[in-house]
């Protein structure tokens, strides 16, 4: 892998789960980096997952949706068994996981945080995901995305 290594990369190395790296150029004027990363890739959006944190009962807790839709606060806080979910300040977010904003990997999170996957997911063979800098995405089976984080999977996109 040309570049550094990442806590993900590391994470499914040592795992051994089947992925593939992909890597771009990020331009930082790109408006969306989800979108940046479909378009340089040459991928559909509805296939490229964000990951977003947010707090849930005041705990930081994990979304990952498409780059294509919105994090829905509700359903996230139902698919944990929370009452009320807000966006994180991005400072919390870049010390709950270790990374920094734009390039949140759903892998390899300085400790485990609660973490929910949209439904959609499964319904790709794969899906990329941030590989933990921006620049970097990873290309694995939702199943394996959902073994390695334990998540929930839920209907958490609006």
């Amino acid at each position: 892998m040309a570049g550094k290594g990442t806590p993900a990369t590391a994470l499914l190395a040592k795992r051994e789960f089947e992925h593939r790296l992909h890597t771009y150029e990020h331009d930082p004027r790109h408006e969306s980096y989800g979108l940046e990363a479909a378009e340089a890739l040459g991928v559909e959006p509805e296939r490229v997952f964000k990951t977003l944190v947010a707090t849930v009962d005041g705990a930081p807790t994990v979304g990952v949706v498409p780059v294509t839709g919105q994090l829905d606060l509700k359903a996230l806080a139902a698919a944990t068994g929370g009452k009320k979910a807000k966006m994180a300040d991005p400072t919390l977010a870049q010390r709950a996981t270790g990374y920094v904003v734009g390039g949140i990997s759903p892998l390899g999170h300085r400790s485990r945080l609660p973490l929910v996957v949209d439904a959609s997911a499964e319904t790709f063979t794969t899906v990329l995901i941030s590989g933990g800098r921006r620049g970097l995405e990873i290309e694995l089976a939702p199943a394996d995305l959902i073994a390695l984080t334990a998540a929930t999977v839920a209907s958490i996109t609006s």
